[in-house]
């Protein structure tokens, strides 16, 4: 099977910046229609501006995940606009500067949560209300090896990651009987700016983002086996498999993206 997306539309929440922005560019140029709903609106415009230079099938809308209603439009009118979504990919999402249960604040809990977690909830469900009438799709949740286990990250962006885990696979369990598929990639040490970005967005609500950088920016490789840092296009390639027909029997899986990580 290939992995041609030719015909295909594809929405992607987050998908201006690090990981998304591989993704958006990789479906693009398999051939989908991507249609990116982000929050960083200047980044946004310019970076679909620029793909669609070079002769790919991108737009930008703003959308805050945040809320419902901007989540349901974006899919709506990504529908209305184009006939169909054959693609939903749920990458939104923001960083809690490895902040702890007693330094986490109620206000950073409740932003990465409803960013994390709610954000990729309103995009499934935006998504299934569509594809369950036409018996296929394929949803792809952003998740992190942060979801696979507890050392990883800060207190709330571990607890969101591992509710897209479990999310994800409820879904699966319920929606795969309609020919949709549902995964979560899992992303270990990737080589983007998720410390400024989530600072931009996160604003007066965010930690310190320079926690855990330390005087060793080397020291990931005591965890990872690979001994290097990922690349976003190095997952967009995975998330390109599971939007393609190649990755029509895969579903309910959480697929970790970290250079052997969570093999140790």
């Amino acid at each position: 099977m290939e992995l041609s997306l030719s015909r295909r539309v594809a929405v992607i929440t987050g998908g201006e910046t690090g990981i998304g922005a591989a993704i958006t560019r990789t479906l693009a140029k398999a051939g989908a229609t991507v249609i990116v709903g982000g929050i960083l609106d200047k980044v946004g415009t310019d970076f679909a501006a620029g793909l669609t230079s070079e002769g790919l099938k991108v737009s930008f809308q703003k959308a805050d995940v945040r809320k419902q209603s901007e989540v349901d439009a974006l899919v709506d009118g990504a529908v209305a606009r184009f006939g169909s979504i054959d693609v939903m990919v749920n990458n939104a999402g923001v960083f809690d500067g490895f902040a702890d249960c007693l330094e986490t604040t109620e206000a950073l809990w409740d932003q990465i949560i409803n960013i994390n977690l709610k954000g990729t909830f309103f995009g499934c469900q935006a998504a299934l209300r569509h594809m369950v009438g036409k018996n296929s799709g394929r949803i792809i949740n952003t998740s992190s090896v942060g979801g696979l286990r507890g050392a990883a990250d800060g207190a709330s962006y571990t607890a969101s990651k591992f509710g897209v885990v479990g999310l994800t696979r409820q879904i699966a369990v319920t929606h795969s009987q309609y020919g949709i598929t549902i995964n979560a990639i899992c992303p270990g040490v990737i080589q983007t700016d998720i410390r400024g970005n989530s600072a931009a967005i996160l604003g007066a609500d965010g930690p310190n983002m320079q926690k855990g950088v330390g005087s060793d920016p080397e020291a990931y490789k005591r965890l990872v086996p690979a001994k290097r840092k990922g690349l976003p296009e190095e997952v967009a390639a995975v998330a390109l498999f599971l939007a393609a027909d190649a990755g029509s029997y895969v579903s309910g899986q959480a697929i970790a993206i970290d250079g052997g990580w969570t093999a140790t």
